[in-house]
């Protein structure tokens, strides 16, 4: 059911609450760099300077977020930056992803006021949690490969550090409605109140935002909060409290179709596929006879964030700057666990490629869960995988400036981790209970109590969590402590700027896992295993960087820049402790990042240009690629073979990412502006790598015709994704702005993505002849998006309304974003085996290349993959005042 007829209670509760903020400009109000100091929290941020500080860095200010983003991912934004790759990948409200000189988010320092947010046990970051910040974000930075930060973070590929206004900022309020396709609804009023006479300034944001996306069953409702406080004591003491959370819930689609099934499912029948399918859900008939949707997939997280933050001017040389920082998070995700009439969930597919919840519900009626003699695990059920956390943080940073050439910085970066990771029921698709034995602990129990995805917490403390007999499936928490010590140097003289900086820390890791016998256990093989508690203790970790580079300008046109840094990188928790067992890796190591750039800029009033040179070397990498669909043989399946969805683990992998990267803004005339970007990348692996399967509740899978663990043929291979999504080497945009007459701005962008390879598929690399064919290439594509913004201005100066609109993908172009499996067009030695002839292997091959319907742009329709959406829109109005 769409949300668009809760529109009117919204608009009511937006105009109605006390929630305010501060009125965010449609004009460019950060074009200079004292301009951007003057918004943001300046002690830990890290902010590149122009043409001074000697990073790759790209700016997305508040007035172009406000005018384009519409009802887009916010990391799509950033779309027309250098090396940049933000996709919707499945297509649910906040699941999309990014890429950033090839490499994931998880390798990406993602920071919101300086304050690192990626998760802390596997460096994840789930921008769903974070919708709320296109509304309080004054501006976004991204500075690729190493930055400029002082923290020890893992910015392998770059950073992403989102700079939210402080609460003193000019008097003034915004209320706001946005619209766009598949019903989609925005309201949100904010104000601030602007610093009074004694020093006090606050600012307050609510807003609410629903409906669906292009693709079938994604409903979503999502709200947003924001509150800050600040106070300016004198000149030396500044006091700044931010609370905000964006709880949301939202359905999904997380398992990437086959391309032959867009065509099948697409109910025109036209053989074109249907972009629009979804198959994580399905449909119940209901008392009255009329049919419901069930998602299967889902996800639901409130994850509230608490600052304070402290900026001391001890004197004109000195200054401290501290910030004290909490997050609560609460929520998970929800997906199928168990089997039913020898059956999982992929077997009760209908005719239209959706789940027949009708046969679901009978099947698992028919359990009796009271008989003793029922197995655990006989019924299927819909399980929500918990994944809460409360996160703890202190960061100083200690400013001294020496005389005029030189200064310092030193400060310490600490957290503390918590994390719980268990399963409950959330829809028992008709049955009495779920089964549960895999709690050494305590005798096999039924769970029934059910958990509902759609009731969003707003405790901003947390809340507690369920009880040991209402978790299935596992029942583990992580426990990470890091502390580290930073300092930076820096000079400058003239037309010269230069920095050394360097960081040590020490990650520590504990699993804590409820289902295991403490002391009696043995893992991983359940007889011959080394005996394991309950908790691991803390393994330490020690890690360390150093970099430094150097900005020359030439004139005051041109300038160059150097940079170089190596980051010795603890491992995430998976690796620490891998396959889910309570035993510590005997061959764990740190990842090596080596990285080095050089860059030019050119800088006059009509052109501003950059050119950047990289190379990044990535060694004894771990990641765990997820989203797969293993083969496991199954007698009871059609064929002898089931589909199993899960995970790899892969070990002990090398990158080389080499690049080279350009953008310019081009303005003739005050009305005329054109930007362009180009981006060409060379990523590929270096030598082999080994790899372990699990399903998605965590037991280890055997592939049909392999073992548990495989080595991985990836020398030379063109770097793909770890989950369902891809990797280009090669884009480019261009766009133009145009402003005819006063206050209207009418814009158009060209995009093209190029070399982009599918993800990583651990069931493919197993051979040396598919090494040989390396990662699939998917098809190239180009996008036009437009829009257009309009000021009506009122008597009052400082009341004006705004309206805007764009059309995303333009032409309705059908292309593929995200690709999942490596599946080549076969030839005849595909289709050979030790039981037919070579005449027989011919004759199967020539039906298979000869039958259109194998194919879609040249590549196997076997192949699993994400279609880009087709042409959406949006638009809004505002009342500034």
């Amino acid at each position: 059911m769409k949300l668009i007829n809760k529109s009117m209670l919204t608009v009511m509760i937006s105009l109605s609450t006390a929630s305010v903020y501060y009125a965010q400009q449609t004009q460019d109000t950060t074009t200079k760099s004292k301009e951007i100091e003057e918004v943001i929290l300046q002690g830990v941020t890290d902010i590149a300077k122009d043409r001074k500080t000697p990073v790759a860095a790209s700016t997305i200010k508040a007035a172009q977020i406000i005018e384009r983003l519409g009802n887009q991912e916010l990391t799509e934004i950033l779309n027309t930056t250098p090396s940049v790759y933000a996709t919707k990948s499945g297509g649910g409200f906040g699941d999309g992803g990014i890429t950033m000189r090839g490499f994931e988010s998880r390798n990406i320092a993602v920071m919101v006021n300086g304050m690192p947010v990626n998760d802390m046990e596997g460096g994840a970051v789930y921008f769903s949690n974070w919708t709320g910040l296109a509304d309080v974000t004054s501006f976004m930075q991204t500075q690729r490969g190493l930055g400029s930060s002082k923290l020890g973070i893992a910015s392998v590929g770059g950073t992403m550090n989102f700079i939210t206004r402080t609460a003193d900022m000019k008097k003034g309020g915004v209320v706001r409605l946005g619209v766009g396709n598949d019903d989609y609804l925005k309201t949100s009023f904010a104000y601030n109140t602007g610093k009074s006479d004694n020093g006090w300034a606050s600012s307050f944001l609510m807003s609410r935002t629903a409906g669906g996306t292009y693709i079938e069953n994604t409903d979503f409702e999502a709200y947003a909060y924001y509150f800050a406080l600040g106070w300016e004591a004198n000149k030396k003491h500044n006091f700044q409290f931010t609370l905000t959370s964006s709880p949301q819930w939202h359905d999904q689609r997380t398992f990437a179709p086959t391309i032959a099934n867009y065509i099948k499912f697409n109910p025109d029948n036209d053989g074109s596929p249907y972009r629009q399918y979804n198959s994580d859900f399905g449909y119940k008939t209901g008392a009255n006879g009329d049919r419901y949707a069930i998602a299967n997939r889902s996800n639901y997280y409130a994850k509230p964030v608490m600052m304070v933050n402290w900026d001391w001017t001890m004197n004109e040389k000195s200054k401290l700057s501290t910030v004290l920082y909490m997050s609560n998070g609460r929520g998970g995700g929800t997906g199928e666990l168990g089997r039913v009439a020898n059956k999982g969930i992929t077997g009760f597919y209908d005719t239209t490629g959706h789940f027949d919840y009708d046969a679901i519900f009978t099947a698992n009626q028919a359990v009796n869960l009271n008989n003793p003699a029922t197995p655990a695990n006989s019924t299927l059920i819909r399980r929500a995988s918990i994944n809460s956390h409360n996160w703890y943080g202190i960061l100083a940073n200690f400013q001294h400036k020496v005389n005029d050439n030189w200064s310092f910085s030193v400060g310490t970066d600490d957290r503390y981790y918590y994390g719980y990771h268990y399963q409950v029921v959330s829809d028992l698709y008709g049955a009495s209970g779920y089964k549960e034995n895999k709690n050494a602990n305590v005798a096999p129990y039924v769970a029934s109590n059910i958990y509902d995805y759609k009731k969003l917490s707003w405790n901003p403390f947390g809340g507690s969590t369920a009880p040991i007999t209402d978790q299935v499936g596992y029942s583990n928490d992580g426990e990470v402590l890091w502390y580290s010590g930073f300092a930076q140097v820096e000079y400058t003289k003239d037309n010269l700027s230069a920095f050394v900086q360097g960081s040590v820390s020490n990650q520590s890791y504990q699993r804590i896992d409820n289902f295991v016998k403490d002391g009696v256990t043995r893992q991983p093989n359940a007889t011959t295993g080394q005996i394991v508690n309950t908790k691991t203790g803390f393994k330490d970790l020690f890690g360390y960087n150093i970099k430094g580079g150097a900005n020359y300008n030439i004139s005051d046109y041109h300038n160059v820049f150097a940079n170089i840094g190596y980051y010795s990188k603890q491992p995430f928790m998976n690796s620490v402790y891998p396959s889910n067992y309570q035993v510590l890796n005997p061959t764990l190591t740190n990842e090596k990042i080596f990285s080095a750039e050089i860059g030019y800029g050119f800088r006059s009033p009509k052109l501003t240009a950059n050119v950047n040179l990289y190379r990044t070397e990535w060694k004894d990498r771990w990641l765990r690629r997820s989203n797969q669909v293993f083969n496991v043989a199954d007698p009871s399946a059609p064929g002898g073979i089931a589909l199993v969805n899960g995970y790899s683990e892969i070990s002990g992998i090398t990158q080389l990412h080499m690049g080279v990267e350009f953008d310019a803004v081009y303005k003739p005339f005050q009305f005329l502006e054109f930007q362009g970007m180009l981006s060409y990348g060379d990523y590929q692996y270096k030598g082999n790598a080994v790899g372990a399967n699990f399903d998605d509740n965590n037991n280890p899978v055997i592939v049909a015709g392999n073992s548990t663990s495989n080595t991985l043929y990836l020398d030379g291979v063109k770097v793909g994704g770890s989950s369902s999504n891809s990797i280009p080497q090669v884009t480019a945009s261009l766009g133009t702005t145009v402003r005819p007459v006063k206050d209207l701005s009418i814009y158009g962008t060209w995009r093209y993505v190029g070399k982009l390879y599918s993800s990583i598929d651990a069931a493919t690399f197993t051979t040396v002849a598919n090494q040989e064919r390396g990662s699939l290439q998917l098809p190239d594509f180009n996008l036009f998006d437009i829009g257009a913004s309009f000021k009506i201005r009122l008597k009052n100066t400082a009341q004006y309304f705004t309206v805007g609109a764009n059309v995303y993908n333009l032409f309705d172009t059908t292309y593929i974003a995200d690709g999942a499996t490596n599946n080549f067009v076969k030839n005849v030695g595909d289709f050979k085996t030790p039981t037919n002839t070579d005449a027989q292997a011919q004759a199967l091959y020539n039906t298979y290349i000869n039958n259109p319907a194998n194919f879609y742009k040249g590549i196997d329709t076997s192949n699993r993959v994400f279609f880009g959406f087709g042409r959406t829109w949006a638009a809004n109005l505002s009342f500034n005042f």
